[in-house]
């Protein structure tokens, strides 16, 4: 699909959701916390300054790892996140629709979409997971029992890249408060830290909700 009928059609679901015209299912990740808990959360998160990037690589955080059978993680996750998903032997899916809660589009090709790991895996690096040994990198990097992984638009995960809440946040503003619970929790669950311009937004964020 071209890049402009890409923009046309997104534009055109997100004009059908205001609209009342279309009600899409949203991406709902395991075990996103209350606002109480996200908020109890990131006032137990250590505050400290970004780690450096030295060594890091996304090969040390191997995925996408088989989940079951044929499928792998990203496919587990489009299968969960989209409706009406069909898949092929191979667990490819095939037809489909998936809706971005990051920026209101909704999708009907699984190569628009990607995968999005909530906290991205450089910035984990940073915030204690160059420490860890390569098996716990590979089980963050396909955490599926908590709010990590989430199926979004491609074009709005590459723009996010490797930053935390105090440069990127996605495009609707509805969404900050469940961003901010599922990035909090993650952190709290992999004893990450936060910095401190990050704990300021995600802390104004929370108070969104």
């Amino acid at each position: 699909m071209s890049k402009i009928n890409r923009i046309i059609g997104a534009a055109v679901a997100t004009a059908a959701l205001t609209l009342g015209l279309a009600t899409p299912a949203l991406a709902t990740p395991p075990n996103i916390p209350t606002a109480a808990t996200a908020k109890t959360e990131l006032a137990g998160l250590t505050v400290r300054a970004d780690g450096s990037m030295t060594g890091y690589s996304r090969d040390k955080f191997p995925h996408w790892i088989t989940q079951s059978g044929t499928c792998n993680t990203r496919e587990a996750v489009l299968k969960r996140d989209g409706t009406g998903v069909v898949t092929d032997s191979s667990c490819a899916a095939t037809s489909g629709r998936w809706f971005s809660p990051y920026d209101g589009a909704t999708w009907s090709a699984a190569s628009d979409v990607d995968i999005d790991h909530i906290v991205p895996l450089a910035a984990a690096w940073r915030s204690g997971a160059a420490s860890w040994s390569t098996a716990q990198r590979q089980s963050f990097a396909n955490d599926m029992s908590g709010p990590q992984l989430i199926a979004v638009t491609d074009n709005v995960n590459q723009a996010k890249g490797d930053q935390t809440p105090a440069t990127w946040k996605p495009p609707l503003t509805s969404y900050w408060c469940t961003y901010a619970k599922m990035w909090v929790h993650t952190k709290y669950r992999w004893n990450l830290s936060v910095n401190s311009a990050e704990k300021t937004e995600l802390a104004g964020m929370l108070g969104r909700c």
